[in-house]
């Protein structure tokens, strides 16, 4: 097996990475989207008449 980032042979301790630094790069990917499925765009809302109502502990 082979790791997803950068192809050399995996490491035991990281499996499926073959480094700490190649599951950090997926993990940020992930993170960031760059995992993300294309899908239906989203239904845009319309904007509230009222603004939202300001918490109780700004008072």
């Amino acid at each position: 097996m082979t790791c997803p980032v950068c192809k050399k042979p995996t490491d035991p301790a990281y499996r499926p990475f073959c480094s700490r630094r190649c599951a950090d790069v997926d993990l940020g990917r992930w993170m960031t989207g760059g995992y993300a499925l294309p899908g239906d765009p989203a239904e845009p809302t319309e904007p509230d008449d009222e603004p939202p109502p300001s918490p109780s502990w700004r008072h």
